[in-house]
């Protein structure tokens, strides 16, 4: 097993997580002024600078729907993936403990400790075709940029793009997780785990169909 990639994917997405859960508690702070779009920015530029950080280390995975999809498309072995899946929902959790030690109580409580959720009058079924289309959309692309012989660089660049337009549409949606770790983290750390399973069904759904549809779809084997 592969230790050191271990590692990366737990920076990286402890940095995903202190940054989102900041940049939304941040925006209840001053009032607003960060905004959706600032707050999908903070998301997308912290994961295209964590590939481009840990891409060659551990594939900048940053994610257990991306690591369960690369099992799928068989990129990973099970025993890495195993690894990779523990050292994400680590790196979130350890995220989320100390961020509460960085942003006041009340204004973690206000916005529920950054914790992706279903947004008014949405029901749990929507929410989880959203982070099911959503998630599709970022495998998509992860295949076709990063995965792909092909693909073109930046990769990710590209990547953390399209977490942010995810954002921009699915943030008052479902929260637009994408990512079981991204809610796992700030939900036990008091955002509770009520719908957990729209955070972790959605993404592993949307993933394996976006990777499996760009890999088996799109690619020529024999002209890759």
């Amino acid at each position: 097993m592969n230790i050191k990639a271990f590692i990366a994917e737990f920076f990286s997405t402890f940095a995903l997580v202190f940054v989102g859960v900041g940049a939304i508690a941040g925006n209840f702070i001053n009032g607003g002024q960060t905004g959706l779009v600032g707050i999908a920015l903070a998301h997308g530029l912290t994961i295209a600078v964590m590939i481009a950080a840990t891409a060659s280390i551990s594939g900048g995975h940053v994610n257990p729907a991306v690591t369960i999809a690369m099992l799928f498309t068989k990129h990973i072995d099970l025993p890495n993936a195993i690894g990779y899946i523990v050292a994400q929902c680590l790196g979130a959790i350890v995220a989320a403990m100390f961020i509460k030690l960085c942003i006041p109580p009340e204004a973690l409580l206000a916005v529920n400790m950054g914790t992706p959720a279903l947004g008014v009058g949405i029901s749990a079924c929507a929410g989880f075709i959203t982070e099911i289309v959503l998630t599709f959309f970022l495998l998509f692309v992860i295949f076709g940029t990063a995965v792909h012989k092909k693909g073109m660089p930046p990769a990710g660049l590209f990547i953390g793009l399209t977490v942010t337009l995810d954002i921009l549409i699915g943030g008052p949606i479902s929260g637009a997780a994408m990512n079981p770790a991204r809610h796992l983290g700030p939900a036990l750390l008091g955002g509770g785990l009520q719908d957990l399973w729209v955070y972790s069904a959605g993404p592993v759904i949307g993933g394996i169909l976006g990777a499996g549809c760009y890999k088996y779809f799109l690619i020529d084997e024999n002209n890759s």
